[in-house]
């Protein structure tokens, strides 16, 4: 009984399980069937507000379209409007112009039949003034009883004999004029008729010598891999000749004030015996300042041993550097003091100042102190320094008078010129050749110092080597190369030599601290 209730209520429940599940089946399909129509009623709704918005925005597509095209052709119809007023301004001027064009041609051909109308006037008039003037001469003629040619012949007979007349009284007062200054003309002639005085006369050089205690000393001077030799040779711009002459060394260079530094440096140096590139660059600048003394010495001498006295101590100065000046050759300062002594002595002898005469002597060639520094020739610097120091005027002129460059108005001006010709021109006293050998090596070097940037040139080697130190702020090693360049070019362009120049360009850069 048991098993049937067990079974009947397994069966129960088999029942009711398949009932639901059909009846679930039935549920899903419906909700499955009502989920699609749904979805189907969206979609259809969703395509709907797809096509209306769709036509919505293509309305404002062609409103906006043709909004646009209705823009366009309002800016084509503006600028046409635009272009039309150009065009009808454009036109109006060209109007404008036709019109003054044609009013200045009716304006040229009134212009010029008045000019030809005045043309044919004036050719009316020339022959009316034509026939008057015939009328005139003949009248005159008539009057005169004489003809043009007769006429003419009288007035030139006239004319000469006034001009005789006035010719012989100019003759009389040139003559009186000249009786006035015959005396004066007389010691002009005297003063150039002076005997020519002999004097000594010693050939300046252009190598010195100095003298070594031992060949030794020469290991030294050149030092380890020559940097004392080339030190000394950058420092004074001189060429030490170091070779087998025993216990010397040769000095040489045009300059003799840069070769009397190297030399009384260099003396320096082999007496202190320590010799390195910082002691060199001591040594020379102690023997520039030695030579500023020697120079002002040697003016000071000058002006003693001419008697002369009261100069500017500037001019003392100038005086002394001229001892290390040449003039084809010949010393300038020992031909100032020549033309000094020999100014005063013809001054004496003749009466005039003597001592405006030495002084004027002594001062003429004081501008060759500073010509290679100062454009313009020796007389035009020489005049220019006098005023500077307040020289008086009568020895500036006759300074300006001893080469004729102008017309000396006093015996002392004509003496100067007298002495110095005296003095240049006795047997041996200049040398044509060593002056324009000293020429051209300065030539050289005012070549090199004209560039940019170089600090100091020398020429040495004879004029063989132009060595050139620069400014390492301003020129740097590709620009040192260039200068070169440049500097050998200008040399080749403006320079007449023998043989072949090398142009060393040397750029050093130093830095020095002190310890403390």
């Amino acid at each position: 009984m048991n098993n049937i209730q067990l079974f009947a209520a397994i069966l129960k429940y088999l029942v009711i399980a398949v009932i639901a599940g059909i009846a679930g089946y039935i549920v899903r399909k419906v909700f499955a069937e009502a989920t699609i129509k749904s979805a189907e009623d969206e979609a259809a709704r969703i395509v709907q507000d797809a096509e209306r918005e769709a036509e919505s925005q293509k309305r404002e597509a062609l409103v906006e379209a043709r909004e646009e095209i209705h823009k366009l052709r309002s800016e084509l119809d503006r600028e046409a409007r635009e272009r039309r007023s150009e065009l009808q301004q454009l036109e109006r001027r060209v109007i404008q112009r036709e019109e003054t064009l044609d009013r200045k041609s009716e304006s040229l051909e009134r212009k010029e039949e008045s000019l030809q109308r005045k043309t044919r006037e004036t050719e009316q008039l020339q022959a009316e003034v034509s026939t008057i003037l015939e009328k005139q001469r003949s009248e005159l003629e008539r009057l005169a009883q004489m003809t043009t040619e007769e006429a003419r012949e009288y007035i030139l007979k006239t004319v000469e004999g006034e001009i005789k007349h006035e010719t012989a009284i100019m003759i009389r007062d040139i003559e009186a004029q000249a009786r006035d200054e015959a005396e004066k003309r007389a010691r002009d002639i005297i003063s150039l008729a002076v005997q020519r005085t002999a004097a000594d006369h010693v050939a300046e050089s252009t190598v010195s010598v100095v003298t070594l205690p031992n060949d030794d000393m020469k290991g030294r001077i050149i030092g380890r891999e020559g940097r004392n030799i080339r030190a000394l040779e950058t420092l004074t711009g001189i060429d030490l000749i170091i070779d087998d002459t025993p216990e010397a060394v040769i000095l040489s260079g045009f300059d003799p004030v840069r070769r009397e530094i190297a030399r009384i440096a260099l003396e320096k140096l082999i007496a202190d015996g320590r010799i390195h590139p910082a002691r060199i660059e001591e040594m020379v600048e102690k023997a520039r300042k030695e030579v500023d003394g020697v120079i002002r010495d040697a003016g000071e001498q000058a002006t003693f041993e001419t008697n002369v006295h009261g100069l500017h101590p500037e001019l003392i100065k100038l005086l002394g550097r001229l001892r290390f000046r040449t003039s084809y050759g010949q010393n300038v300062l020992r031909h100032s003091i020549e033309v000094a002594h020999l100014a005063g002595i013809m001054a004496a002898e003749l009466g005039v100042d003597a001592r405006l005469a030495r002084r004027a002597g002594l001062l003429h060639d004081i501008g060759k102190a500073v010509d290679h520094e100062i454009e313009g020739t020796h007389i035009e610097i020489g005049i220019d320094q006098l005023r500077r120091y307040k020289e008086n005027e009568e020895v500036i002129h006759a300074v300006a008078c001893h080469h004729g460059d102008y017309e000396p108005h006093s015996v002392e001006a004509v003496l100067v010129a007298a002495a110095d010709s005296i003095s240049a021109a006795r047997p041996g006293a200049r040398r044509e050749t060593l002056e324009s050998y000293i020429k051209r090596l300065q030539k050289l070097e005012e070549i090199a110092s004209s560039f940019e940037g170089v600090e100091k040139s020398y020429a040495i080697q004879a004029g063989r080597e132009v060595r050139i130190m620069v400014k390492p702020d301003k020129i740097d090693d590709a620009l040192a190369v260039q200068l070169s360049r440049d500097i050998v070019k200008r040399i080749e362009a403006e320079l007449e030599y023998p043989g072949q120049i090398k142009v060393t360009v040397i750029r050093e850069t130093r830095a020095v601290e002190y310890a403390k």
